[in-house]
């Protein structure tokens, strides 16, 4: 049992890596009553109760320096490009499920003259406020009418409604990239980012169906024959007249971009910022409603996003590979503008 004359209690907060943990430190500063250099308590022993000076630090008039916070890493940073790994999987443009691929969104935009809203394109969750998607979704730019916008996460099919596990936000900003110029046909840069917020404010919300994926800084390169999974609402076949009722998932293979380049595929079509993929017999491809969309490729367990749909003629035809905006190039663009829209 210890017992003290006067005690000044500071209570410092040292934040675990842990959100839910917290290390509570307790500092006792004791005064010493008779006015010696040192300050004292009082101990019980087997002997009594005995007065010893007591080895803790000097009081002050004021509370100590906290203690350093060790630097932690974002939530959404130690949960990205993670799913289920208990559902069956089926690939090669076969139907899918939001679950395995829990960072799919869906744009709507509302028809002007009703309140039906239609599809528009793709996208991923890159953090729980932003989703990444194509520049040419947005024909005219960053002027378009965010308030006619509406993103869906979660969703297994675009003309279905799951409350248990769909979520639905607004949109507060259109972010094009600044160099992205289609007026000629001309897809370099073809990246975007919507800033989501719901009704009540709040950002996404991490579930089964909805989580974040990772996005590759520029050190993070893939091997050519990497295989990748691409996902989408587009048509299922060229010519379709309908978009796939489904969230649907292929596999393909990323492409060198030599063999992309060359004058067989594309030629000078292709830019440092696009890299393009298809399956081996040309039976797998994205199609028309799938822009926006992700492709991505695993690395270790992680999931990461290399790719944004962007362009390509056809669908599944040979020598015609899909070509995707090249993530890694704009990992400082979507830092940059990610974190000065706060």
């Amino acid at each position: 049992m210890l017992y003290i004359g006067s005690v000044e209690l500071y209570q410092n907060q040292i934040e675990d890596t842990n959100p839910v943990k917290s290390v509570y430190l307790l500092h006792l500063h004791i005064r010493n009553q008779d006015s010696g250099s040192r300050p004292w308590c009082y101990v019980q022993t087997r002997f009594g109760i005995i007065k010893e000076v007591c080895d803790i630090p000097r009081c002050t008039n004021h509370a100590p320096d906290p203690s350093p916070v060790r630097p932690t890493v974002s939530q959404s940073d130690l949960q990205c490009g993670m799913k289920e790994e208990r559902i069956m999987k089926v690939v090669g443009g076969a139907l899918s499920t939001v679950q395995r691929h829990p960072w799919m969104a869906a744009v709507f935009m509302q028809r002007s003259q009703s309140q039906s809203q239609v599809f528009m394109c793709g996208g991923s969750l890159i953090s729980p406020c932003w989703v990444l998607t194509a520049a040419h979704c947005f024909p005219h730019g960053s002027q378009m009418m965010k308030n006619h916008l509406s993103v869906f996460l979660g969703k297994n099919a675009i003309n279905e409604t799951d409350l248990q596990r769909e979520q639905k936000f607004r949109v507060s900003q259109v972010i094009i990239h600044e160099n992205f110029d289609n007026t000629e046909g001309n897809f370099n840069n073809d990246i975007a980012l919507l800033k989501i917020h719901s009704s009540k404010g709040e950002c996404a919300r991490e579930s089964r169906s909805v989580k974040t994926v990772c996005i590759p800084d520029p050190e993070l390169s893939l091997d050519d024959g990497t295989s990748c999974d691409v996902t989408g609402y587009g048509k299922e076949r060229e010519g379709s007249w309908h978009y796939s009722r489904y969230l649907r998932e292929a596999k393909v293979d990323v492409l060198s971009y030599g063999l992309c380049s060359s004058k067989t595929y594309y030629g000078n079509m292709m830019t440092d910022n696009m890299l393009c993929a298809g399956s081996k017999d040309w039976s797998t491809d994205t199609c028309k409603g799938d822009s926006g969309g992700p492709l991505v490729c695993a690395v270790g367990r992680r999931a990461f996003q290399f790719g944004v749909v962007s362009w390509g003629e056809g669908c599944s035809r040979e020598l015609r590979p899909g070509v995707y905006t090249k993530v890694s190039n704009y990992y400082r663009w979507i830092q940059e503008k990610t974190s000065s829209m706060k």
